[in-house]
């Protein structure tokens, strides 16, 4: 059983940056792909990045060259840094972990999920 926490979240400018964090605890954290998803008040939950555990990354289409997912297998812990922040970025942002990197934007493939951070930005 593999547990998630996200920290990080906040109300920034546009414009502005925050970086998320997502540590993991239980079962092998390190060996699992890990994802990071976003869900705005009345619209679907949907993939933002994701990054394997070798560190193969992949985005959204809506946060490439913007955002950077990363990793610290010693740690357990995954990061999102995310710049030139948009009001159309604001939600809820959760961290996923799953033990492949297959279907890596589909929600229902991850195994864990975190509780979430909100991240709100102001125009």
């Amino acid at each position: 059983q593999v547990q998630l926490v996200e920290s990080g979240g906040g109300l920034v400018q546009a414009g502005g940056s925050l970086r998320l964090s997502c540590a993991a605890s239980g079962g092998t954290a390190s060996r699992y792909a890990r994802g990071w998803f976003r869900q705005a008040p009345g619209k679907e939950r949907e993939f933002v990045a994701a990054i394997s555990w070798t560190g193969s990354r992949t985005y959204a289409d809506s946060v490439k060259g913007r955002f950077t997912i990363s990793r610290d297998n010693a740690k357990n812990t995954v990061y999102l840094q995310m710049n030139s922040l948009e009001p159309e970025d604001t939600a809820v942002y959760y961290c996923a972990a799953k033990n492949s990197f297959s279907n890596y934007y589909v929600v229902e493939e991850y195994d864990y999920w975190g509780q979430g951070t909100q991240v709100t930005v102001s125009s």
